[in-house]
């Protein structure tokens, strides 16, 4: 398994404008990441290009998944066209730098959107990303992500529902927790379809200060087997399946995102190599 880290772990440095994303590139090589995933919430196609490339080269870095940030539970028909928009840029920017994965969001909860209806455009919006994603040889990944359609047997609906072999898992390791569900359980019901994972945990605690999750329990971001998601045990279960894909690690701790980040990156690192001792 190869170890990659997203942006998004160190995000409030895309957003006050410190870095650009080579910059970032130059930080998860310092950090001895092997890839890199990009979000399209922080991409500048004008200037990312040639400045990623670049970066790319000089690290030695892959660009391991770009991320797109899409919702398709909206009612209003021209925004999720703008979702799926969302999506193809992705995949283009993803085919220009030959990284495999794309990975997309299914949609968020809203007031007055069910879940069965938000299906329905969840499905149909996913169904035309996945047939632009074969089309140019990148798969899709749908991450457990958010309380609107985030349950393990939630993703394995919707990756059914579409029916596309460009479509599978980014199995999330962490935001089971916020579902309610058990990261283990959600292992066993998406294994055969996971084409890409993230490294994230959260750990339970008392008070309000927090992820609040569907059943009203409250978690804080830690680093990747510092809190309750079982993340040693979920390397050792993907090792056992046969994957050798990328692990992002999405840290989303309370320490300094960079500091925070980089131990996330040797706590995984650590983990994967004592599993490489064992076999």
């Amino acid at each position: 398994m190869k170890i990659a880290v997203s942006v998004w772990s160190c995000h409030q440095y895309l957003q006050d404008g410190s870095w650009t994303n080579s910059d970032f590139i130059d930080y998860a090589a310092s950090a001895g990441a092997q890839g890199v995933e990009l979000l399209s919430i922080f991409w500048d196609a004008e200037s990312d290009v040639p400045a990623v490339r670049e970066a790319l080269d000089r690290t030695g870095l892959k660009l391991a998944c770009f991320g797109a940030c899409n919702d398709f539970a909206r009612p209003s028909a021209g925004e999720r066209a703008a979702a799926l928009a969302d999506i193809k840029l992705a995949v283009d920017a993803a085919a220009l730098f030959g990284a495999e994965v794309v990975r997309v969001f299914a949609g968020d909860a809203k007031e007055g959107v069910s879940y069965e209806q938000g299906k329905v455009w969840i499905v149909e919006g996913l169904t035309e990303g996945a047939a632009y994603a074969q089309s140019r040889g990148v798969l899709l990944c749908l991450e457990n992500h958010g309380v609107f359609a985030g349950r393990s047997a939630q993703v394995k609906e919707l990756i059914e529902e579409v029916g596309s072999p460009a479509l599978r898992s980014t199995f999330d390791m962490g935001n089971f927790l916020l579902v309610d569900d058990v990261p283990d359980a959600a292992f066993q019901e998406l294994a055969t379809s996971i084409s890409h994972v993230h490294a994230k945990d959260f750990k339970l605690i008392e008070g309000e200060d927090g992820y609040r999750s569907l059943g009203g329990k409250t978690y804080v971001g830690k680093a990747p087997t510092e809190g309750d998601a079982g993340v040693a045990g979920l390397v050792a279960k993907l090792d056992g399946i046969g994957y050798t894909g990328w692990m992002s690690v999405e840290y989303e701790g309370q320490e300094e995102q960079k500091a925070g980040t980089a131990k996330a990156i040797k706590l995984l690192q650590g983990t994967v190599h004592r599993l490489q001792e064992l076999v």
